[in-house]
């Protein structure tokens, strides 16, 4: 069910993949956000899409897990630099195209890459996303909730790389106040996957840093008409990053998308209380 991870070379740099299930069932690309790397997507739910006639694919993004870092605050790239990584990725793995699953910041990757690129997407689902480019002004949505821009402006100062604890803590920290708040934190769950994180982070202060200062170039709403693949779009209820209204937008741009509305659920890469009607929805792309 798992293959080793491995490195692949594209686009000059290296990027950390790993694959679950049989290279011969339908390939689904996952794309995380911005500030994660390919543990966001977790173990179990990658197996639960493989035993369902997935060929999973993961990766670390550059600046996040044990791909290519760059000195923390100088990313030599931009978002679209990023799709060339995804196009380039599919090409070592000798895929022609793959359905791809995006989040946040890795969702407006997926929508650019369906469409530069449309002969290699054969399904799209977007998460946690917004019409366009995360940066892009959307003055018809609703921006991001009050208390998450007090926790912006008070952001507490990245922890010293060596102190393995401090890494772990402040990386529960930080996912706390994008989580819904009608639903406990699992902070244990949190915490095990940071302390992963932490362990296998080539640099956690690029990791955390970089992929937030790109570019994210010319606006592409008034293109997202264009996209003609099967569509679901997914959005946490509770979302404090991009209010629902965000999902709905996207959804209703993209012909014939289908939105799935998380209920109790926050800006974050779907907890577990989601999965018996997430990994569903996306099997039936």
């Amino acid at each position: 069910m798992r293959g080793t991870e491995h490195f692949i070379r594209t686009n000059g740099v290296d990027l950390c993949v790993e694959t679950f299930g049989d290279p011969a069932d339908t390939p689904l690309l996952l794309i995380h956000g911005a500030g994660h790397s390919m543990l966001a997507w977790d173990d179990e739910f990658t197996h639960r899409l493989a035993a369902g006639g997935r060929y999973v694919i993961r990766y670390d993004s550059r600046d996040a897990g044990r791909s290519t870092t760059f000195p923390v605050g100088e990313p030599p790239y931009d978002l679209r630099t990023l799709v060339d990584d995804a196009v380039g990725l599919l090409d070592a793995l000798h895929l022609p195209s793959a359905q791809v699953l995006g989040m946040s910041q890795g969702a407006a990757v997926a929508q650019l890459l369906t469409l530069d690129h449309p002969e290699r997407v054969t399904a799209l689902a977007l998460a946690s996303s917004t019409p366009g480019g995360p940066g892009h002004d959307q003055p018809d949505l609703p921006p991001m909730s009050e208390a998450l821009r007090a926790v912006f402006a008070e952001e507490a100062p990245l922890p010293d790389g060596d102190d393995r604890a401090a890494v772990v803590e402040y990386l529960v920290e930080a996912e706390r106040p994008f989580a819904a708040a009608s639903r406990p934190f699992d902070a244990a769950a949190m915490r095990a996957q940071a302390e992963r994180v932490a362990e296998r982070g080539r640099d956690i202060a690029a990791q955390l840093t970089n992929p937030f200062m790109i570019d994210a170039g010319a606006p592409w709403r008034h293109r997202l008409g264009d996209i003609k693949v099967p569509t679901l779009v997914l959005h946490g209820t509770e979302d404090p990053l991009f209010p629902l209204e965000h999902g709905r937008a996207l959804a209703t741009e993209i012909p014939a998308a289908r939105f799935l509305p998380l209920e109790r659920t926050g800006h974050e890469v779907f907890p577990r209380t989601t999965w018996n009607e997430v990994v569903p929805a996306l099997l039936g792309l």
